[in-house]
């Protein structure tokens, strides 16, 4: 109850939307020594435990890195445990996830119990390249609306602070997150300063200009290919559903969840069973965004809310690895093999070819 408390003091004063003004009290210098070295009172964990300076986030082979250096490693404890308690290590080491922990929304029933009131996922650490000034919605199921209380979630529920961090250190934080070091290339902070898309690579190779194809915001009835990836990752950072996706039944333009079938085809997790109102139950072992708003859509093949995650944005993607909500895949290449499975289920049969995943991965390399 006491973090709890300290997460509504924490947030309860913030007034600013998720890239609003600074509060008056804490400089970006400031904000650079609550990022990195500040603790809050905590389990020794900064944000920069997780984020790193390169990638934004953790992956196995950082992780494995700094076990060797030191075992005792903030990143290894509470959620980054194997069992949350501190005990094991072999989650973070093979697929750098964390445990979160989700409140079950009103009316939602968890494996038919109704004193079960929230439910504990692993998920992979959410990158801070280009995400704080590019972004509008945080966290991969879209629960925090702005970055101070991203931050406030983060102090209270992984660093496990004692100490509540003051809207304007929150403030802080967010401010420094907008400085240079959070841009993937100079075209996105271009952007974020105001100015014009970056646009799409044209490609020098063959296989890059083959790659590209998929990635036109085209509403294409003749070649499925033809920009069948932008569907789903179009406009300027290509994290938003496209006019395709909507003329084909799916969602309006610039949807940002959807599901691409990972929870669906996830065999190594356990599957939980939940009751939504109306008698609607998913079995499924992370339901995603609808934990967070309390929405079923179940037999929708676009689903919105059912085992759906936020869009990742694709500028600077080679350096982000792993991949998913749970880092099931560690490479692009293996994130193209879970999309030649799942175009084939909801097209029931496009076939991407060893070429066609060849020529998309060298494109995504090109982004930045």
């Amino acid at each position: 109850m006491k973090r709890l408390s300290l997460v509504v003091a924490a947030v309860g004063v913030i007034c600013v939307g998720a890239m609003g003004g600074a509060l008056s009290g804490a400089s970006v210098p400031d904000g650079k020594k609550l990022f990195e070295e500040e603790t809050f009172g905590g389990n020794g964990r900064t944000c920069r435990t997780c984020h790193s300076r390169d990638t934004g986030t953790t992956s196995p082979q950082d992780a494995q890195k700094r076990f060797q250096q030191n075992p005792h490693d903030p990143l290894f404890v509470h959620d980054g445990s194997d069992d949350g308690l501190g005990h094991g290590v072999s989650r973070m080491l093979t697929d750098a996830t964390v445990l979160i922990t989700i409140p079950l929304p009103a009316g939602v029933i968890m494996d038919g119990d109704p004193n079960i009131h929230s439910a504990t996922f692993k998920r992979g650490i959410p990158t801070t390249l280009n995400t704080p000034a590019l972004e509008h919605i945080f966290m991969l199921d879209g629960r925090q609306l702005n970055l101070p209380s991203q931050a406030a979630g983060a102090i209270v529920a992984h660093a496990q602070a004692l100490v509540a961090p003051t809207a304007a250190e929150l403030q802080a934080i967010a401010d420094f997150q907008l400085t240079n070091q959070f841009f993937s290339s100079p075209s996105t902070k271009h952007l974020a300063d105001g100015g014009s898309p970056p646009g799409l690579p044209a490609g020098i190779t063959a296989s890059e200009k083959r790659g590209r194809f998929f990635f036109e915001d085209v509403v294409d009835f003749d070649d499925a290919k033809h920009g069948f990836c932008a569907a789903c990752h179009s406009g300027p950072m290509l994290n938003q559903t496209n006019a395709f996706l909507e003329a084909i039944g799916g969602p309006p333009i610039g949807s940002r969840f959807q599901s691409i079938l990972v929870s669906e085809l996830n065999q190594t997790e356990p599957a939980h069973d939940f009751e939504f109102p109306g008698g609607v139950h998913i079995v499924s072992p992370d339901p995603g965004r609808a934990l967070t708003t309390g929405v079923a859509d179940v037999g929708n093949v676009f689903s919105e809310n059912v085992n759906a995650f936020k869009i990742p944005q694709l500028r600077g993607i080679r350096r982000t690895a792993p991949y998913f909500h749970d880092n099931s895949r560690k490479t692009l290449e293996d994130v193209l093999d879970h999309y030649a499975i799942f175009f084939n289920i909801v097209t029931n049969g496009l076939e991407l070819t060893a070429q066609d995943k060849q020529d998309i991965v060298a494109f995504l390399k090109l982004l930045d």
